[in-house]
C-alpha cells in the first residue's frame, strides 16, 4: 500500500503544470538517448582519434594538427547548415500542425548511423583516406544532431508555458541525461580498458542501439500545445535583426562559448588516468564524481531557483568552479587521493552549472518574442545548437591542436585499445605530462574566468520573464507587463 502511494506521487502533477506524467518521462528518455551519442562523441572522440592517427614516419606530417583543423573546418559548414536549418525550421508546416515532434522522428534513425560511421574509421587505409572519412562522417553527424537538438529544447515552449513547470521539466531531464552520459561513459571506458580490449566501434554499436530505444517514445507521446499559429515567416535578413534585437541571448552564448570551450577534461579524463595514474579504469571513479552529483542537484535546482534568480545562482557556481580548479593546479597530481578530493569538490558547482546550462535559452525566446515580436524559436534554439557543437569542436580541436605541437613532445602511437597502447610501450616526457596536466586543470579555469565577466551583463531576471510570457500569450496586455518589470527592456 505504501508503495502504490508513493508511485502516486511521483506521477502526480503538480497544480498549474499542463503536462502528464507519461510525457514527461518520453521527454526524459529522450535526452537519455541523446546524451549517450553526445557523451561518445565528446569525451571519447578525442581519444579515439588519438589512438587512429599516428604520425607516419619520414613524411614530417603530424595528422594531430590536420584533424584538429579538419574539426574546425567541419564548423564552417555548421555554421550554414545551423541557420539554414533555422529558417527552414520556422518556415516548414507539416500536415500534423506539429512543429517539433516531426523532426524529432526524421533524425530518429540518421544520429545513430552517422554515430556509428564516425567510430568506424577502418584501420588498414591510408592516413589520407582516414581523414576524408574523419571529414565526411563528422558533417553528418554534424547535420544529423542539429536536426534533433533544436526541436527537443524547443518543444518545451510548445508543450507549456508555465515558468516553472518549464524549469523543473528542464532541470529533471538532467537526470535522465545523466543516465545516458554514464551508459557512455562506462561503456567507452571499461569496453576500451587494458581488461577487456575491444574497441570505440562496439562502444559507438551499442550506444546507437540504445539512443533509438530511448528516443521513441517522445516521437509520439509529447504534445504541442502552445505556439505555432503565429509563427512568422524567417528570411537571413530578418534573423541577423532578430539576433541583434536579442542582446541576451548573445550575451548568454558569448560567455557559454568561453565557458564550454575550455571544457576539456572530459576528453582528457582516460588519457589523464592512464599517463599520470598508471590505469585508464581510473577516470570511471573521476566519471562517477560529475555524474552522482549531476543527479543529485537536479532534484534540487527546481527548488533553489524558487528562491535564488537563475543567473545569480550560475554566476556563483562559475565562481567556485574557477577556484576549486586553481585548487587543483596547486596541489598537482602527484597523490591519487587528493585528486579525487579535489576533482568531486569542484564537481558539485559543475553539476549545478550543468543542470542549469540550458535553462536560459527559452528565456532568451520568450525575451525575444516581447522585444521584437517575432515568434523565433527555431533561430533561438538552432544558436544553442550550433554553440554546443561549435564549442565541442573547438575544444577538441583545441587538445589536439596541444598534441600536435613539437614543443610539447607528445608521442603518438596507434592503437585500438588501452591495451595496445601498453604493449606499444611508448611513454610521454615529464614535461608533455605536465602539459596534460595544465591542458586538464587550468584551461577550464580559464575559460569559467572570461565566462563569469560576460556573464555580469546578463541582467534579466526569472521574474521579468515570466511576466514577458504572460505578455506574449495573451495573459496580459504590453501596457500591463511593461508597468511590472522590474526595468525597461
Amino acid at each position: 500500500m505504501n508503495t502504490l502511494k508513493e508511485k502516486k506521487v511521483l506521477m502526480k502533477t503538480p497544480d498549474g503544470w499542463v503536462t502528464n506524467p507519461i510525457e514527461r518521462l518520453s521527454y526524459y528518455l529522450y535526452f537519455a538517448g541523446q546524451n549517450a551519442i553526445y557523451n561518445l562523441i565528446s569525451s571519447f572522440l578525442t581519444t579515439y582519434i588519438v589512438f587512429t592517427f599516428a604520425a607516419e614516419a619520414g613524411t614530417g606530417v603530424d595528422p594531430m594538427k590536420l584533424t584538429a583543423g579538419i574539426i574546425l573546418a567541419v564548423k564552417i559548414w555548421d555554421a550554414v547548415n545551423d541557420v539554414v536549418f533555422g529558417v527552414i525550421f520556422d518556415k516548414v508546416r507539416f500536415k500534423s500542425g506539429k512543429k517539433f515532434v516531426p523532426w524529432l522522428k526524421i533524425s530518429l534513425v540518421f544520429i545513430p548511423l552517422s554515430t556509428i560511421l564516425l567510430f568506424a574509421i577502418p584501420s588498414s587505409i591510408s592516413t589520407s583516406v582516414k581523414l576524408w572519412w574523419l571529414a565526411i562522417a563528422y558533417i553528418l553527424w554534424d547535420t544529423a544532431y542539429t536536426l534533433c537538438d533544436v526541436p527537443i529544447f524547443g518543444v518545451i515552449t510548445a508543450m507549456s508555458e508555465n515558468l516553472d513547470e518549464r524549469n523543473s521539466v528542464l532541470s529533471y531531464k538532467s537526470i535522465w541525461s545523466g543516465v545516458g552520459s554514464g551508459i557512455a561513459l562506462i561503456l567507452g571506458t571499461v569496453l576500451v580498458s587494458e581488461k577487456v580490449h575491444l574497441n570505440y566501434t562496439v562502444v559507438a554499436v551499442i550506444c546507437a542501439v540504445f539512443a533509438i530505444l530511448t528516443m521513441i517514445p517522445a516521437c509520439f507521446k509529447l504534445e504541442e500545445r502552445y505556439g505555432g499559429e503565429n509563427d512568422e515567416s524567417f528570411t537571413v535578413k530578418k534573423m541577423f535583426r532578430y539576433l541583434f534585437n536579442n542582446k541576451f541571448l548573445l550575451i548568454y552564448y558569448i560567455g557559454f562559448f568561453f565557458y564550454s570551450s575550455a571544457n576539456v577534461y572530459n576528453q582528457l579524463n582516460q588519457l589523464v588516468a592512464y599517463y599520470l595514474f598508471n590505469n585508464s579504469m581510473i577516470s570511471l571513479v573521476v566519471q562517477a564524481c560529475s555524474l552522482v552529483p549531476s543527479a543529485i542537484v537536479a532534484f534540487l535546482v527546481p527548488h533553489m531557483i524558487r528562491k535564488i534568480d537563475k543567473m545569480k545562482l550560475f554566476r556563483i557556481c562559475t565562481v567556485a568552479s574557477v577556484v576549486t580548479s586553481v585548487l587543483m593546479w596547486a596541489v598537482g597530481y602527484s597523490s591519487l587521493v587528493l585528486f579525487i578530493i579535489l576533482f568531486a569538490l569542484r564537481s558539485v558547482p559543475l553539476a549545478i552549472l550543468g543542470v542549469m546550462l540550458f535553462l536560459f535559452t527559452p528565456d532568451c525566446a520568450e525575451y525575444g518574442k516581447f522585444k521584437t515580436g517575432i515568434e523565433a524559436k527555431g533561430i533561438t534554439f538552432a544558436i544553442q545548437t550550433f554553440m554546443v557543437k561549435l564549442t565541442a569542436a573547438v575544444s577538441s580541436a583545441l587538445v589536439l591542436f596541444v598534441f600536435g605541437l613539437k614543443w610539447v613532445g607528445w608521442q603518438s602511437v596507434e592503437a585500438q585499445n588501452f591495451d595496445d597502447l601498453a604493449k606499444s610501450g611508448i611513454t610521454q616526457t615529464p614535461h608533455a605530462l605536465n602539459c596534460l596536466w595544465f591542458l586538464y586543470v587550468m584551461i577550464p579555469a580559464i575559460g569559467y574566468a572570461v565566462a563569469y565577466l560576460i556573464w555580469t551583463r546578463y541582467k534579466m531576471t526569472d521574474k521579468d520573464v515570466q511576466i514577458m510570457a504572460d505578455c506574449n500569450t495573451g495573459k496580459i496586455t504590453r501596457e500591463e507587463a511593461e508597468a511590472s518589470l522590474s526595468r525597461e527592456y
